[in-house]
């Protein structure tokens, strides 16, 4: 008998590219077919088919809270009762705005959009505004959303699908994009030397989550910011997956640099469709209405997805909310290299507070080219095993994963426990 998933994906390719609104959830990469989900409640997911999943994926990274948290669920509902959208000021955009410029402190200005990728085009555009310049320097690896000045050799989806850069990306705009590798200080400082004064930008997940977890050196953070300064160029962090993921003050916090410009998507959300950018208000002076550079959006500030958002961050603030995050997490991946290392896989693991990457190699990689020196045919094994365990990991080896407050430790020692079966039968 046919599953009701695999009816739903043959249904989806017929009006729906490839059967999916985002590529990586095609499962190209692994091959199979993808889980169509119905519910979700704490750590835990349901498919089409009835069966339950340990959930490590979390929408890629929003609900830090868990599927359907009580409070997260009221506020939407509240909200909802009131109005889904004005396209007009509202209360809480002032309370969102607010509330993010006193987590993060480099924030002094703030203008919510509706996604990730809206956030980082826009930060760019504010920069190349505000500096009169046209060069952005990105790192190969590193995913900071679709638009055409990012599509160069980006990584998540993309690499999934075998395409280093996209189709339809103009050469005469790619030319304005400079890729450099990750963690690669004497590269960056190289580029510097030859081209300072074009550079308008540089723009890093100072956590690189999209071409699976890589870890700053923070040598690297530093020269980001020495050589941005010294030259006048605007840095920006892309915080969309590590803002209020890794600590309650983002990478910028745990690290201790300040940038620019912050963009935020996801957690800021709570599951719902916000975005964000902000920092300087020299900067962000530039941004119209104030300025020359334009940006908007009729669903900017939704005040139903801003409820989810503000309910989630103010969760956050919970006493060792994140020490007990980083510790699940730990306690995950600990748990998968020790039942890798016993039964002799190639397999390495690392977490930085809610996130976590899962390498098949002997030792954590420090850039894209490490990261593709990844067994990938191994991973697609353990990703097929553990799924029909019971145990829902991202579908590609080039994603982070995310653990949430409402995993407990009995869905980790299960997760454990059927990794180890899975490697036992390699």
């Amino acid at each position: 008998m046919i599953s009701r998933n695999q009816q739903l994906f043959e249904r989806a390719q017929k009006h729906i590219p490839g059967g999916v609104n985002s590529p990586v959830r095609a499962f190209r990469s692994v091959g199979g077919t993808p889980r169509f989900f119905v519910a979700g409640s704490g750590a835990h997911v349901t498919d089409a088919d009835g069966r339950r999943y340990v959930d490590y994926v979390g929408s890629w990274g929003p609900l830090i809270l868990g599927h359907a948290h009580p409070a997260v669920i009221a506020a939407v509902q509240e909200a909802t009762l009131k109005g889904l959208s004005f396209g007009a000021p509202t209360e809480s955009e002032v309370d969102m705005a607010d509330l993010l410029c006193e987590l993060l402190p480099s924030l002094e200005m703030v203008r919510l959009v509706s996604s990730g990728t809206e956030a980082t085009m826009s930060a760019i555009r504010l920069a190349r505004g505000y500096t009169g310049r046209d060069l952005l320097i990105k790192f190969e690896g590193c995913y900071h959303g679709h638009s055409d000045s990012l599509l160069v050799k980006a990584g998540s989806g993309l690499l999934t699908l075998g395409n280093p850069s996209s189709a339809g990306v103009p050469a005469d705009l790619a030319q304005h994009t400079m890729v450099l590798d990750y963690n690669d200080s004497a590269g960056l400082a190289a580029a510097f030397a030859e081209h300072a004064a074009q550079i308008a930008a540089v723009i890093v997940e100072p956590v690189a989550g999209n071409m699976n977890l890589v870890t700053p050196r923070l040598q690297f953070l530093q020269a980001l910011r020495e050589l941005c300064t010294r030259h006048g160029a605007v840095l920006i962090f892309d915080e969309v997956m590590t803002g209020f993921r890794v600590g309650p003050r983002g990478a910028q916090g745990l690290y201790g640099i300040t940038p620019d410009l912050t963009t935020l998507g996801k957690v800021i959300g709570g599951g719902m469709p916000v975005g964000a950018f902000g920092g300087r208000a020299e900067i962000m002076g530039k941004i119209a209405p104030l300025g020359p550079v334009y940006q908007a959006g009729t669903l900017s500030g939704n005040p139903v997805a801003v409820a989810a958002g503000l309910a989630t961050l103010r969760q956050l603030r919970a006493a060792g909310f994140y020490e007990e995050l980083a510790q699940r997490t730990r306690q995950l991946t600990d748990g998968l290299q020790a039942a890798a290392h016993r039964n002799g896989v190639p397999f390495s693991a690392q977490a930085v507070g809610g996130m976590f990457g899962l390498y098949f190699r002997s030792e954590c990689p420090q850039s894209y080219a490490e990261v593709m020196s990844c067994d990938l045919q191994a991973f697609n094994r353990f990703f097929h095993g553990m799924l029909d365990a019971g145990h829902y990991f991202a579908p590609a080896a080039f994603e982070a994963g995310f653990v949430s407050a409402a995993h407990a430790e009995a869905d980790i020692a299960a997760t454990v426990a059927a990794a180890e079966a899975v490697f036992k039968a390699w």
